[in-house]
Formats: structure tokens, C-alpha cells, sequence
């Protein structure tokens, strides 16, 4: 099983880890590309001007181009524990168990714009890039052909939660098993629309139940199994083949009552 995350725009500074080290990293198929994106990516950080164009900074994100300077003597940490914001507030790993990390180790992936597919465990410094910067070539004519090799080589189930901008930079496989997950709300009135605001939280806090789960699940019948025994209201989309539909309850207020009603909305 392979559970595909996005990345985040923003990141923690710093780490224990020594600089990066390509061989290091999961998906080593990657790696000629890899070489490449971080050369131009350092390379354009030297014209800051150009830099700010290219990666849609405003004049208060000038450090972001900086950090892009240094990131190959940067310090580095797990892939899971570099990224923030709402998904990886909901997703908590540094509350994971050695348990936990390991399995997210060997079934969770990030999508990153500078380095392709990582591994949750992956050491990587902090960046600046995002599936719409504008480098030359563009990120999808690089990324896209080489990670759709990568996961078409997955076995068993993938769920992808990544974005669109982020799923076109490692298209998915067509066969049974391969999902990209939508989240989707249920008001009052039994109205079923897209979830908009707590979107990312939602899929965090599903990543998290999946990695706390720890199982391979071998077919989507086995995922939706678990998800319905466990209180998850998850299905085979009815218009869009291939997707799953995680429905919760319409939430009004504060965002951490989502985690209280994922499971209820059955």
C-alpha cells in the first residue's frame, strides 16, 4: 500500500540530519532528475529578483530565497516532520510511535516539486518550490514521466491525497486499487458537496488513522472494509470512476471538531 501526500509551502527550519544526500533518498530512480531540479533551483536563488518572479514571492518572502541558496549544505530531518500547515497539523507525526514511523516509512510518500517522490522517513532540507514554479524545463515536463514509472511499479492498494497541481506531477497508474481520494461534506439537509476549508484537515487526520492502522491493505475492498468497521464513511465514487469519497458531517465552528466527527458520518 502507498498512501501519497502533498507537500506543504511552508516548512520547518533546521534539523539534525546532516546536508542532503540523494543516494540516500527512497524512489533512487529519481535521482538523475533530482540532480537537476535542485542545481536550477540554487542557480535561480543567485539572481534574487528573478528567484521572486519565478517562485511568486512577495517582498516580505525574501528568505525563501535565501534558504533555496543554501538548501544543499542545509541541515535535513524526515520528510513527515519538515512539512506544516493544516494537513501536517492534523496528520501530528511527531506523536508517532518507532511502530508507526516505520510503517509510514515503507507506505507513505510526499510528492515534493524539488525532489519528486519522497519517502516519510526521506532526511530533506527546507525549500522553496512549488508545482507551479517556473523553472525551465517545466516541473511537469520533468517530474511527470519518471514518478509515473516509480508508482506504476507499486504493488497493492495507492491512495493518493494529493492536490491536482501536485497529482499531475506523478500521474497514477490505471489499474484496480489506485485511488485519489475526495473529500466531501454532509449538511443537515443530507446535501453532499465538496469540502472546501477543512479539506486538508480531513485528509490529515485520515492519513493518520491509515498509518496508526498499519495495514497493507490488499485491495480496496479490504480498505473499505476497515474504513466501515472503524466508523468511516467511505466509498467508491458514483460519478467519477476510480475515486473514493470520505464524506463527514458539514462542520461549523472551529476547526478541531472535524477530528471529533470524522468517524460519524455514517
Amino acid at each position: 500500500m502507498l498512501v501519497l501526500l502533498p507537500p506543504s509551502e511552508t516548512k520547518r527550519d533546521g534539523g539534525e540530519g546532516e546536508p542532503l544526500a540523494l543516494k540516500s533518498l527512497g524512489f533512487p530512480a529519481l535521482n538523475a532528475t533530482r540532480r537537476g531540479v535542485v542545481a536550477d533551483t540554487v542557480a535561480l536563488s543567485r539572481t534574487p529578483e528573478a528567484a521572486a518572479k519565478a517562485l511568486k514571492l512577495g517582498p516580505k518572502q525574501a528568505h525563501e530565497v535565501q534558504r533555496n541558496r543554501g538548501l544543499r549544505r542545509a541541515a535535513t530531518m524526515p520528510a513527515l516532520l519538515r512539512y506544516t500547515g493544516v494537513l501536517y497539523d492534523a496528520l501530528d507525526a511527531p506523536s508517532l510511535t518507532p511502530e508507526q514511523w516505520r510503517f509510514a516509512a515503507r507506505s507513505v510518500a510526499v510528492q515534493s516539486a524539488l525532489l519528486g517522490l519522497v519517502r516519510a522517513d526521506d532526511r530533506i532540507p527546507a525549500y522553496r518550490l512549488s508545482f507551479d514554479s517556473r523553472l525551465s524545463p517545466a516541473l511537469k515536463k520533468r517530474w511527470a514521466a519518471v514518478c509515473a514509472a516509480e508508482l506504476a511499479a507499486v504493488d497493492g492498494v495507492i491512495l493518493d491525497l494529493r492536490s491536482e497541481g501536485y497529482a499531475a506531477l506523478g500521474p497514477l497508474p490505471e489499474r484496480e486499487g489506485v485511488h485519489y481520494l475526495r473529500v466531501l461534506a454532509r449538511d443537515e439537509s443530507g446535501t453532499v458537496r465538496a469540502l472546501n476549508h477543512f479539506n486538508k484537515q480531513a485528509k490529515g487526520l485520515f492519513a493518520r488513522a491509515l498509518i496508526e492502522r498499519g495495514e497493507d491493505f490488499a485491495s480496496t475492498d479490504a480498505l473499505l472494509a476497515w474504513a466501515a468497521a472503524e466508523g468511516y464513511e467511505l466509498t467508491r465514487s458514483a460519478e467519477r470512476m476510480g475515486e473514493l469519497d470520505l464524506v463527514v458531517p458539514e462542520v461549523v465552528g472551529v476547526p478541531g471538531k472535524l477530528s471529533a466527527v470524522l468517524r460519524s458520518a455514517g
